[in-house]
């Protein structure tokens, strides 16, 4: 017996080391694979590695392999992932299917590249027809519809292929892929060819909630809904019937999609019970649907609005308000907003006597005229941004040139940006002289002022100095000021070389992926709250990895988020709160199939590979982002929080929960 236990234990003993060791190859196999990945395999070795990847046995090795393939948006790579749609496992057909799509990015406009394209359509079509996975099958069909088509016939071609499969369609996956395919197909292609009247019939009955369903199936299927009025917005064929039927959908962002259908005036019944839904998101979309949809009573609406529980649509109530010129209550209450700054330097109160400042620019611009000193003068700084852009709408070039001096280079960049709209190159040397400043967003908006300045003279040896200032600096919004300055200077008939200063990250190492082994982070807003977030580790590695070295060397701490969509996106994470301030050295995009709905978490780019550590959060969906903007986390808990939050809100702490 003592023998007998002593070997089953030697056993164990030599199967954990066998296990360990496997764990450690599937491991160094997946950092190669990320490694290469992050140079953009530009070797044959590399590619040798990305391949290999994508026949592992291992389905988690194989996945990553074939995403890679994908993400470098190679037509010469879409043969090496055609075999993982073969695979025995869905998980790995899925990625296929997506990674097939991603790579045919690459031949976007490019010449010749019809018959990879359709080579890339008739593969995905045929494994519709055979595949037996609903999930794969809903991959499949929104990759038919991105491929990047050129010729009518294969557009045709497409379309037809997700009407038939719509005929078969047994499970609510199939139904969510036709949906997510339409919509893609639409918004992707409709300007090259139409679509034929079978998409807008599926898509009105995609969009309809079916009674005899439950509240939890119809919470669950609520997706395919968006997705379909979303297809019919594309289409322009939202008739009268279905904005009636999807205003009453159970499905706040089904309703809140129903307020932008309604801007037709044909539904300014459905507007007027949208703007008392109990959702803030619905309420907002019907004050901006109820100029179209009822303009006698859109500014009455807006005014009763301002006075709203919730605070983003009291802000779009107050933007409303300057479309009403001709109101009586609308002025009144604007010029009211603006009557006494006392309060307005506190904490979160700034930003209704700012957006009320800039409506009465477009609405009255004498009544505004007035306070903009008043606003000039203010210490909060962005109070004086909201200066600028009213002083931009009435033309006060003086508070305009004042305000191109300030002390924060948001406002600069502001009053340089309305100069340049207002008074053109009659404020050259204000331009000139903002060029010395250090801020990327304001050398930015100096140079692309200056473009064609008539005093060639003056304003070329600056734009000089300014670009062997910014031709070495490694900040990733330099990349930004030095593109507009050489070009204007080559308005100017100067040339400069563009030098490329971008440090490059450094390598990816195995400690590295041990690392991203904490699922969480949460996010503490001050005088706001927490909230929570899931990180996507397998999805988005590298992304994820920058986020928590960032996050845990508190370098989102005491930062803001400087901009707030309502019904969009709010954006943070930038050291001086705007777009061009931010952390070196840039991202790789890590797109892939997590679609952008409510509550995700993305990279902020100005186009391929330009993440520099800012964030933004959906808060809804927001479909045409997918496959463009990296998404690398999903909020757990908490979204209340983050509908709570208003520009210039602080980040306390990121904390990285283990």
């Amino acid at each position: 017996m003592v023998t007998r236990f002593r070997l089953t234990l030697a056993a164990l003993t030599t199967l954990g080391v066998l296990t360990s060791t496997v764990a450690h190859a599937q491991l160094d196999r997946r950092l190669s694979v990320l490694q290469a990945e992050d140079r953009r395999a530009p070797t044959p070795l590399d590619l040798t590695t990305l391949r290999t990847a994508a026949r592992s046995g291992d389905s988690q090795t194989a996945r990553f392999g074939l995403r890679a393939l994908g993400r470098l948006e190679r037509a010469a790579v879409i043969a090496d992932i055609l075999p993982g749609l073969d695979h025995a496992l869905p998980e790995v057909r899925a990625e296929a299917a997506d990674a097939v799509a991603q790579a045919a990015q690459g031949l976007k406009d490019a010449p010749g590249a019809r018959p990879a394209v359709t080579a890339a359509q008739a593969a995905l079509i045929a494994h519709l027809g055979g595949e037996t996975d609903p999930t794969t099958r809903s991959v499949l069909c929104e990759s038919i519809a991105r491929l990047p088509y050129s010729e009518r016939a294969d557009l045709e071609r497409a379309e037809a292929a997700l009407l038939a499969f719509s005929e078969k369609a047994t499970t609510d996956l199939d139904r969510l892929g036709i949906a997510k395919g339409l919509e893609a197909f639409i918004r992707l292609h409709r300007e090259r060819r139409p679509p034929g009247p079978g998409v807008g019939e599926l898509l009105r009955r995609l969009a309809h909630a079916d009674s005899s369903r439950s509240d939890a199936e119809l919470s669950r299927t609520a997706r395919v809904r968006r997705l379909a009025v979303e297809g019919l917005l594309g289409l322009g064929e939202v008739d009268v019937d279905t904005v009636r039927d999807v205003a009453t959908d159970p499905d706040a962002q089904v309703r809140r999609l129903a307020m932008r259908a309604s801007a037709t005036g044909a539904s300014a019944s459905v507007v007027t019970r949208g703007l008392t839904d109990p959702e803030p998101m619905v309420r907002i979309e019907a004050l901006r649907a109820a100029r179209l949809a009822d303009p006698a009573g859109a500014c009455r609406a807006a005014v009763a609005a301002t006075a709203d529980r919730d605070a983003r649509v009291e802000l779009v109530a107050i933007d409303q308000l300057g479309n009403c010129s001709q109101d009586a209550a609308s002025l009144a209450y604007l010029t009211g907003a603006i009557a006494d700054l006392a309060d307005a330097d506190a904490p979160r109160n700034w930003q209704p006597a700012a957006h009320a400042l800039v409506a009465l620019a477009s609405a009255a611009p004498d009544k505004a005229d007035g306070a903009l000193q008043t606003f000039a003068g203010a210490k909060t700084w962005e109070l004086r941004v909201a200066a600028a852009r009213a002083a931009g709408r009435v033309k006060a070039r003086g508070v305009l040139e004042q305000l191109a001096r300030d002390p924060n280079d948001n406002v600069v960049e502001a009053a340089v940006d309305a100069l340049r709209t207002t008074v053109a190159h009659n404020a050259d040397a204000v331009y000139i002289e903002a060029l010395e400043r250090e801020a990327d967003q304001v050398v930015r908006a100096a140079g692309r002022a200056l473009n064609g300045s008539p005093t060639p003279d003056l304003a070329v040896p600056a734009l000089k100095a300014a670009y062997a200032r910014v031709e070495t600096v490694t900040r990733p919004g330099a990349t930004d000021a030095r593109e507009a300055v050489r070009a204007a200077l080559g308005s100017l008939g100067t040339t400069v070389k563009p030098r490329a200063a971008i440090v490059p990250p450094a390598p990816l190492t195995t400690a590295d992926l041990r690392a991203l082994a904490s699922p969480r982070a949460r996010f503490t807003i001050r005088d706001v709250g927490q909230f929570d977030v899931a990180l996507f580790t397998v999805e988005a590695p590298a992304t994820v990895l920058r986020f928590v070295q960032l996050a845990s060397s508190g370098y989102y701490n005491g930062l803001t988020f400087h901009r707030v969509v309502p019904n969009g996106v709010i954006q943070g994470g930038s050291p001086g709160a705007n777009e061009y301030s931010s952390n070196a050295p840039l991202m790789r995009d890590e797109v892939g199939r997590w679609p952008h709905v409510r509550g995700t978490l993305g990279i902020s780019t100005r186009g391929r590979d330009t993440g520099d550590g800012q964030i933004f959060i959906d808060l809804v969906d927001n479909p045409r982002y997918d496959h463009t903007y990296t998404v690398f986390a999903q909020v757990l808990n908490g979204m209340e929080i983050v509908d709570r939050l208003m520009e210039g809100d602080t980040i306390d702490q990121i904390e990285i929960v283990p």
